[in-house]
């Protein structure tokens, strides 16, 4: 039987060579990493290419890995009466905004990830490219490949602070344009910096520091499920 996947990546490489840093196939999924040099030129091929054919972009993201793969929750002791309660400590977003970590020294820390869908060949692909900057997170714009990307670049911009060269309204669009920092930033605080209220003597809305402090959130436990003891009950019905 002829492994489509493997053939597909085949081609790929044989198309891109050095303009891709590697391909990764997991779960039937592909996804290209790319460097930002090569970014514009490799979504610009998968469209262009008659034999690749990506007609439509379907998602773009910022991501943030600094905290990638380390652990908040204990999980090696749960049982049927539910998780146990999250580990103390300071950990993402767990800080007030004066408190928040240092710069990272992460070298990949900033990416931005677009899907791609072919039509025409009924496929789907993602590329990731890391940022070389951490400090000043920088990608070029794919909206003159894809117009569609304009809300996406501009929300990943808003979020995660990433500047894409190129884009032609590069503002905030979900939050205001008095807003400190980029809030799906790991080095956020989850409860904010600063809260707006309505001051009764000003007679309007302003700006104050956030009152409310950092906790550990804790996951709720459900002790007694009623549909299982129904469909235990109905068992026994059916045995008797």
């Amino acid at each position: 039987m002829t492994n489509l996947p493997n053939l597909y990546i085949e081609k790929l490489n044989a198309f891109f060579q050095a303009r891709v840093e590697k391909i990764i196939e997991q779960r039937d999924e592909i996804t290209l990493e790319v460097t930002p040099e090569n970014y514009l030129n490799v979504v610009t091929s998968l469209r262009d290419n008659t034999d690749f054919a990506f007609e439509q972009m379907i998602d773009l993201c910022g991501v943030d890995y600094l905290s990638f793969g380390d652990v908040e929750w204990d999980t090696t002791d749960i049982s049927s009466q539910g998780f146990s309660r999250g580990v103390e400590g300071d950990g993402p977003g767990r800080f007030a905004w004066q408190n928040r970590p240092a710069e990272s020294d992460l070298v990949k820390r900033f990416a931005v990830v677009v899907h791609l869908v072919s039509v025409r060949h009924n496929r789907r692909i993602r590329v990731r490219s890391f940022t070389a900057d951490n400090a000043v997170p920088q990608m070029d714009s794919i909206v003159s490949i894809y117009p569609v990307a304009d809300w996406f670049e501009r929300e990943a911009f808003d979020l995660f602070g990433i500047i894409f060269t190129g884009h032609p309204d590069l503002r905030r669009i979900l939050t205001d344009y008095g807003f400190v920092g980029h809030p799906f930033r790991k080095d956020f605080p989850l409860i904010g910096n600063v809260e707006v209220i309505y001051d009764e003597q000003k007679k309007r809305v302003i700006y104050q520091p956030v009152s409310i402090e950092p906790r550990v959130g804790v996951p709720k436990v459900i002790r007694d499920d009623s549909r299982w003891q129904q469909a235990q009950s109905e068992q026994t019905q059916v045995k008797s």
